[in-house]
């Protein structure tokens, strides 16, 4: 996060995030082919699940269409990107909160969640750990956590199609749109220096998630763009005494 406030920059970019990532071809499928990866059965009836970093609900619907009977509790630090998923029509069962994923427990957020979607989340914080091992923590035996995010696959030609996108693509269009660069910018550098998907695999397994599955996404973004799910072990059942 370094140079810029990343909560302010979302704040500043809000009132148009949504018509900035439209343009992205798969923006929003992309998303909606992470929630359903999270597999997560029966329509969602009778789970509670997590969206954190929700943004402007982008990650919110996705959720929604992959479990629709769900209970939703949506979490993001920026008020702006908070408003402006506000303004859409949802159902009862989906609430927003405005609260930084380090004082989830403070807001009155708390599991077990039957699932947890963390989409473009965990290579904005300046620590992942703590965050993790707290959500771990808040998942219920046999939950996924299910990370989407730009991690790449340590291949160089990924690196070069990644900053050649941002510099030709984001970045300009950033600017054009929302007015501000340095939030593109930013973008840019923290994916490089973010975890490979392989990395950010192993870091899930030292949290004590079971067997992460890695999948990424179709067009451009192979390589580039990921999710992993990993799950929470199951509670073994008690030992008869003999």
């Amino acid at each position: 996060m370094s140079h810029i406030d990343i909560t302010r920059e979302f704040d500043a970019a809000a009132a148009s995030y949504n018509r900035l990532v439209a343009a992205s071809p798969g923006y929003y499928r992309n998303l909606a082919r992470s929630a359903r990866r999270m597999q997560l059965p029966g329509g969602g009836a009778g789970l509670h699940l997590l969206d954190l970093g929700c943004g402007t609900g982008a990650s919110t619907l996705a959720l929604l269409a992959a479990a629709p009977q769900a209970r939703i509790t949506a979490v993001d630090a920026s008020a702006g990107m908070l408003a402006k998923a506000r303004q859409a029509d949802w159902p009862q069962r989906v609430s927003f909160v405005h609260a930084p994923v380090e004082k989830l427990a403070s807001a009155g957020v708390h599991g077990p969640f039957d699932g947890i979607l963390a989409a473009y989340l965990v290579r904005n914080l300046p620590d992942p750990d703590p965050v993790l091992a707290t959500l771990c923590k808040q998942l219920a035996p046999g939950a996924p956590l299910a990370v989407h995010d730009y991690a790449l696959d340590g291949r160089a030609r990924s690196r070069a199609i990644w900053t050649a996108v941002c510099w030709s693509v984001i970045i300009p269009a950033g600017k054009v749109v929302t007015g501000r660069a340095a939030l593109y910018r930013y973008l840019w550098r923290s994916v490089l220096r973010f975890d490979t998907v392989d990395a950010l695999a192993e870091r899930l397994r030292r949290h004590g998630l079971a067997h992460p599955q890695i999948a990424t996404m179709p067009g451009w973004e192979r390589g580039i763009v990921h999710t992993v799910v990993a799950r929470k072990p199951a509670r073994k059942p008690a030992r008869k005494p003999a």
